[in-house]
């Protein structure tokens, strides 16, 4: 298997340094989402139940049920009525990244490949999660074998996620003689489901290709007891073909040249990809769950900020 050459970094391949870096770009990332099932971030999110929890809220006047261990004597003294202390608790809420590193990602005709954003993105994810003390872990497949991390609270687990995700980004190349196999996106959905079992946040980084009913009705599964979060990853070529240069595109031991230059090659394989990738967006609304988008041709750290809304002022 060739090794990625310093130049292909970030571009064609990445690495865990490539990875490890990112978490300073995860600390300007805004961290308090307004809709949590709107945002990639994981977080601590305050749960609805009132109790002896973390953080304090309140004081207020009390009211029949009020549970009375929670009456400020001091207060009440000093108002002549008696006052109860509120306080907001804060759940754990473990994040999940299924990330697609299958061969139909190897692909981009701008600044990246499909695999390197979503190898990005999750790392991004995952580091946001571990700083704002939540668990992270990843489901990384491609066409022939699917990696689980489970979620944990630690460095060491996010490190091993990125080392997923690099194994698998570098054995992506374009005489590998593994077949594409769409239906990896459903198994590793199914291996999510083992693993998401309540309240997660769960992200499904890929191009979604070869999704279908039963990948619609795996994410709904999903969505169901979780939080569910489709981010798809496309080349710009997909909605709009080069006027101009060649691409080698390969399935496995067949590799074919493209010349874009050519109007009978270009126009064709536009109304494919828009037709595919049209159909795929439409799946995924019918999801229900949010869908999120970026491309090859933008810096993945960038993207991600614009639709989170904004950049943190925290410096990293």
């Amino acid at each position: 298997m060739p090794q990625p050459q310093p130049n292909d970094i970030g571009t064609v391949y990445v690495t865990p340094a490539h990875l490890a870096r990112l978490e300073y770009d995860a600390r300007r990332l805004a961290s308090a989402p307004h809709r949590p099932h709107h945002s990639i971030l994981a977080g601590r999110h305050a749960s609805r139940l009132r109790g002896r929890g973390l953080n304090f809220e309140e004081i207020r006047a009390y009211v029949p049920g009020d549970d009375l261990r929670h009456l400020d004597w001091k207060a009440s003294s000093r108002v002549g009525h008696a006052l109860v202390r509120s306080y907001t608790e804060e759940r754990d809420r473990p994040a999940l990244f299924v990330v697609d590193q299958r061969i139909s990602m190897f692909y981009g005709t701008r600044r990246a490949m499909k695999s390197v954003v979503a190898a990005e993105m999750a790392a991004l994810g995952a580091w946001m999660s571990f700083q704002a003390g939540d668990r992270a872990g990843a489901v990384v497949f491609d066409d022939s074998r699917i990696d689980t991390v489970r979620p944990h609270r630690s460095r060491s687990r996010v490190l091993a996620t990125l080392g997923a995700l690099a194994r698998s980004n570098q054995a992506l190349h374009a005489d590998t003689p593994v077949r594409p196999n769409a239906g990896q996106l459903d198994a590793a959905l199914r291996s999510a489901l083992h693993l998401a079992t309540h309240d997660y946040l769960v992200c499904v980084v890929s191009d979604f290709l070869g999704a279908d009913e039963q990948t619609l009705k795996l994410m709904r599964e999903l969505a169901s007891h979780n939080d569910v979060i489709a981010v798809m990853v496309y080349d710009p070529s997909a909605r709009s073909m080069p006027g101009s240069g060649k691409i080698v595109v390969t399935e496995g031991e067949l590799q074919v040249e493209l010349d874009f230059g050519r109007k009978t090659v270009r126009e064709p394989l536009g109304a494919m990809f828009d037709t595919r990738l049209q159909q795929t967006v439409d799946l995924l609304r019918r999801c229900g769950v949010p869908l999120l988008v970026l491309d090859t041709e933008q810096p993945t750290v960038h993207q991600v900020a614009r639709l989170l809304g904004s950049f943190s002022q925290r410096r990293a």
